[in-house]
């Protein structure tokens, strides 16, 4: 168990604001005595139960083996506590109730941005160069999705021969996943794992999943953008890792790339990493200090 006196020092990942994520996994949670507590072994003789500071986090995970009581959800409504069910070490996302966080200066500045071309395109820019490293010329979106796609085949082909993996090419049928070679596989998995941080950075911060600055058709947009910004440093490496991986084990592709992904997740704080970015690319910090926003990046 966790040290201090309520166990949950780790497992709070600090924010810019102060506000934090709660992981919790196999037991209840409910409210004992008006307060919010977390049971774990509840059918034992002697359970463990954590008193929850619910007031200083902005958003509880709960993690497989977990259930929660009415009683719970009307004290995190009622105080504004997000909170979400996840997978193992959060490498999958499977719903998030909107609980109206009290904040709305993510989502004002992200739709500022959004609803100006010019400034749209201008955090489109600022997106690709965080990704490749480079701030490119262009201000056409489909020139930048070119050269990026361009250069992401270059990158599949670079970390296949740095993982020793035999590499055919990019595939991907919709309709029949599985139907694709072993990396390819990986590849599918980690992508999964990696845009479920990055709902959950989204939706910790209570930004607008819808609007994307360079996904735009998916109701996950925004998601989409901000799991891209580590495509190259952590969905690669997690894919290609497990790919290797599955040429001398017998658990499935999906159980490795999950494995790896918790492994790589906890060791790089890959949440706590993508709500920094997403203040960056949205500059909240010219919101704090009054900066003008539209300079190029």
């Amino acid at each position: 168990m966790l040290k201090g006196r309520l166990g949950l020092e780790k497992a709070r990942i600090p924010h810019a604001d102060r506000h934090g994520l709660l992981w919790l996994s196999r037991g209840e949670l409910c409210v004992i005595d008006g307060c919010l507590h977390f049971v774990r072994g509840k059918d034992s003789l002697t359970p463990g139960i954590d008193q929850i500071p619910h007031q200083a986090v902005s958003m509880i995970l709960l993690g497989p083996g977990s259930s929660v009581t009415q009683d719970a959800l009307r004290l995190l409504a009622r105080h504004g506590t997000l909170l979400a069910a996840v997978g193992e070490d959060g490498v999958r996302s499977y719903t998030a109730p909107p609980l109206l966080p009290d904040r709305s200066d993510v989502a004002r500045r992200q739709a500022e941005l959004w609803g100006s071309p010019k400034r749209r395109i201008s955090v489109a820019r600022h997106m690709y160069a965080l990704r490749l490293g480079e701030v490119l010329p262009h201000r056409d979106l489909d020139t930048l999705r070119g050269i990026e796609g361009a250069r992401v085949k270059t990158m599949y082909g670079l970390m296949a021969q740095k993982h020793g993996i035999t590499w055919k090419g990019r595939h991907y049928d919709r309709a029949n996943p599985n139907a694709a070679d072993i990396p390819n596989q990986a590849i599918n998995h980690a992508a999964t794992a990696v845009q479920a941080a990055a709902a959950i950075a989204v939706q910790a911060v209570a930004a607008l999943p819808p609007l994307g600055f360079i996904h735009e058709d998916s109701g996950q947009s925004f998601v989409l953008d901000i799991a891209d910004l580590y495509r190259d440093s952590v969905t690669l490496h997690i894919a290609f890792t497990a790919a290797r991986q599955a040429e001398k084990s017998s658990d499935t592709v999906d159980r490795l790339v999950r494995r790896e992904a918790a492994t790589v997740f906890r060791k790089r704080q890959l949440i706590a990493s993508m709500i920094d970015s997403i203040q960056k690319v949205l500059r909240m910090d010219e919101v704090e200090h009054g900066a003008g926003d539209d300079r190029d990046p």
